[in-house]
């Protein structure tokens, strides 16, 4: 009966210890992922303008032709008056994931390539992103930064 209940009270004092809302990495970080891919597919689908409005969080910030967007009204209107629309692809997958202890905010980086063609031919540009992700209320992520 002893040995029953120091194992009882272990495994509470074990129980007790573990952090409240204890999040599961793996599973954000493939929930992150899985968003990422989708964020791709849209832009292919349907273009950046979409693909971008689509994910952004209403206080997004994006960082284009060494210019800081602030916020998704903006970014609607950065858009809409880019040429980078016509003709033009993104394609981008995330190398590495990293997720807040929260499970709140994640972020990533990867590869990307930029393609868009003219008359004169068509021109390729390649980098490296970083976006950072933040959990909706609704339990959806959206980008804050890209």
């Amino acid at each position: 009966m002893v040995r029953f209940l120091t194992v009882i009270s272990c495994s509470l004092f074990l129980f007790a210890c573990q952090p409240k809302g204890a999040i599961d990495v793996e599973s954000v970080k493939a929930q992150i992922v899985k968003t990422e891919k989708e964020f791709c597919q849209l832009a292919q689908d349907e273009g950046l303008e979409k693909a971008f409005l689509t994910y952004a969080d209403d206080d997004a910030v994006i960082m284009r032709n060494n210019q800081v967007i602030k916020g998704k009204d903006n970014i609607a209107m950065y858009y809409a008056k880019s040429d980078t629309q016509m003709n033009s692809t993104l394609v981008w997958a995330p190398d590495f994931v990293a997720v807040a202890e929260a499970g709140d905010l994640a972020y990533t980086y990867g590869e990307y390539i930029f393609s868009m063609s003219d008359s004169s031919g068509t021109t390729e540009s390649k980098g490296t992103f970083h976006t950072v992700w933040k959990r909706q209320d609704d339990g959806t992520w959206k980008f804050v930064w890209d």
